[in-house]
């Protein structure tokens, strides 16, 4: 699992990628208290996972780069403009689902919709019609006159992300975006923001604690614990990287057998924990090869009874950020 990512915006561009949110020792203080703690890191993907237990920071950190709240410490850049500076220029790049609904009691989807189009900027006329068709795009299209009050909690998530959409953001901040849904809905949801990924136009910053969704949408994810940056990861490298996670079920006649297989190969750059009743868990280092550990295991009068393979999952990455330590860089 990587857990380095370039801090130099950029060295960044040069790899072809240019910045979405690059942040620099970026400190918030809510009432007296630290809540997110110098931060540090700059984050490319065309949609990022913002991972962390409750109260790890993550809905202040969208906060603050909506600039609901002023940073302490440090600032941050949303697509090259600084938040401290720049912050109507920012939210101008931004469109926001937030977490908790917040509509006006009797309208519309379409005039609810329309509205924070005008709201953002966008003329009488084109908020009116970019609302139609964003209302279609998320599939309220024939409920778009119905009042948003009615409306079930799956058709309210999709009208949150129908307002965040109207006004054609730059960048796309999904807070908690599945919360409550059935499973339809979610999969009708996570298909949406998948559409919006790949289309390409908008980066999205997809803020949750359920694991799945950050997995089946994000290329990169940024984990918090405690207000700082537990770990980072890029998914498609991991995807990419095929580094060989195997568990194997050893058995030996001959004393200090398995102990002899398992030191020549950490020897060989393998890193390891053994587990009960010969069983071992092992990660191959680059050169060598699964058919490697049966011919040493072989030399070592050693029997191979099970291999099994598997590749680190977000959750595994996740568990084990939460039990490291944190320095809030990346």
């Amino acid at each position: 699992m990587s857990s380095q990512v370039s801090t130099n915006p950029s060295a960044a561009a040069a790899n072809g990628a240019a910045p979405v949110i690059a942040m620099e020792g970026l400190s918030v203080s809510l009432g007296g208290r630290p809540i997110l703690k110098n931060l540090t890191a700059t984050l490319t993907g065309r949609c990022i996972g913002l991972l962390g237990p409750n109260g790890a920071g993550k809905t202040t950190l969208l906060h603050t780069l909506l600039g609901f709240h002023p940073p302490q410490g440090g600032t941050a850049r949303i697509c090259g403009r600084d938040i401290r500076h720049d912050l109507r220029e920012v939210r101008a790049l931004l469109g926001y689902m937030p977490e908790n609904d917040a509509f006006i009691a009797g309208m519309s989807a379409v005039r609810f919709v329309r509205l924070m189009g005008e709201l953002a900027g966008v003329p009488s006329d084109q908020a009116i019609e970019r609302a139609h068709e964003v209302l279609f795009y998320v599939g309220l299209g024939e409920a778009r006159y119905r009042e948003v009050g009615s409306y079930s909690l799956g058709m309210k998530q999709l009208a949150k992300l129908a307002q965040a959409l109207v006004h054609s953001p730059k960048v796309l901040f999904l807070d908690e975006p599945t919360n409550g849904l059935d499973p339809p809905a979610r999969t009708r949801m996570l298909k949406l923001i998948r559409d919006i990924r790949d289309a390409g136009e908008v980066r999205v910053i997809l803020s949750s604690h359920l694991l799945r969704d950050v997995e089946e949408c994000c290329e990169e994810v940024l984990v918090l614990k405690d207000g700082r940056i537990a770990t980072y990861t890029n998914l498609e490298e991991e995807r990419q990287a095929n580094r060989k996670f195997l568990e194997l079920e050893l058995r030996s006649e001959t004393e200090g057998a398995t102990a002899a297989f398992t030191e020549e190969i950490e020897a060989r750059g393998a890193e390891l924990a053994a587990g009960a009743r010969q069983r071992l868990k092992l990660v191959l280092p680059e050169g060598l090869a699964v058919r490697d550990l049966y011919t040493i295991a072989a030399a070592k009068s050693v029997q191979i009874r099970r291999l099994d393979y598997k590749k680190d999952s977000l959750e595994d990455i996740f568990l084990k950020a939460m039990e490291g330590g944190t320095d809030g860089r990346v």
